[in-house]
């Protein structure tokens, strides 16, 4: 499990203040995103994952989260966006216990796992693929998907081998090199193909296409999609904002360690001020 769960630190440390009251964009997109929430009516147990509430972390004195909240349902795929040193690997890792928040609330289906350990909140039906991919350089392509695979929470095994290598022909090409054999893409496409081994109900994606080759985004963000359709909710961290506006249900916007916005991608479209006050685009 150590190989799933090494991320690189996404750390504000310049940072170090409380954030007063922000401008009139963050005000309306915080009132748009409650209202849009609210109308959609009260979510039932069956319908929500994941719900956080006011988390705060920290990096020794470093105060990163400063009272970030969200909810992600079955299903839904989200994305987590901002300028780097925002905190939005920080909330990742705050999620799954391997920088947990020193006060909040996180659950999973209901469940309060805000003190579990990594490896517990894991098998609750989590699949993590970290910036650095981790996987074991020594094994081969099929080791490594081998080595993962395990039903789901629910004994469901909806990715089998032969299922995964249809949604990646690379892999499967290359199904007997080592990993250190392989391209950055091709070392991203088995990391994510690992996870899916593991049958998850919430795949988190940090930093899906960081540094890939065209080719390589392009088909990464064709098996994203994919991976929609089949029900599976995604928690996606990436720079590229076309992308997840393309894909994703619902953004949340991070600065400074607080949610700045939170709204569909239909919505964060048309609201360019955002795009250049809080994404530099």
């Amino acid at each position: 499990m150590n190989a799933n769960v090494v991320s690189d630190i996404d750390v504000d440390a310049n940072t170090n203040t409380e954030i007063a009251a922000d401008s009139s964009v963050e005000e309306r997109g915080l009132a748009e995103g409650l209202s849009r929430h609210n109308a959609s009516g009260p979510d039932t147990p069956a319908d929500v994952l994941i719900t956080a509430k006011d988390l705060h972390t920290y990096y020794g004195d470093s105060h990163v989260l400063k009272g970030i909240s969200l909810i992600i349902r079955a299903g839904e795929t989200i994305s987590l966006m901002g300028r780097n040193g925002m905190g939005k690997t920080t909330t990742l890792r705050s999620l799954l216990g391997l920088t947990p928040a020193r006060s909040g609330r996180i659950c999973f289906r209901g469940q309060d796992t805000t003190r579990w350990p990594t490896h517990k909140i894991i098998q609750l039906g989590i699949a993590y693929v970290p910036e650095d991919r981790g996987i074991f350089p020594n094994l081969s392509v099929r080791e490594n998907l081998i080595m993962a695979a395990r039903p789901g929470p629910d004994g469901r095994n909806e990715w089998p081998l032969d299922r995964i290598l249809e949604y990646f022909p690379r892999l499967k090409e290359r199904i007997d090199n080592m990993g250190n054999q392989l391209s950055g893409g091709e070392q991203q496409m088995l990391t994510i193909a690992r996870a899916l081994m593991t049958n998850p109900d919430l795949l988190i994606l940090d930093e899906a296409t960081e540094g890939l080759a065209p080719l390589f985004r392009r088909e990464i963000w064709s098996v994203i999609k994919d991976i929609k359709e089949t029900g599976i909710a995604t928690i996606i961290v990436d720079k590229d904002i076309h992308a997840l506006l393309s894909v994703c249900d619902r953004n949340y916007i991070i600065s400074k360690g607080q949610v700045a916005w939170e709204g569909d991608s239909r919505q964060l479209q048309k609201e360019p001020e955002l795009h250049k006050q809080y994404l530099g685009v």
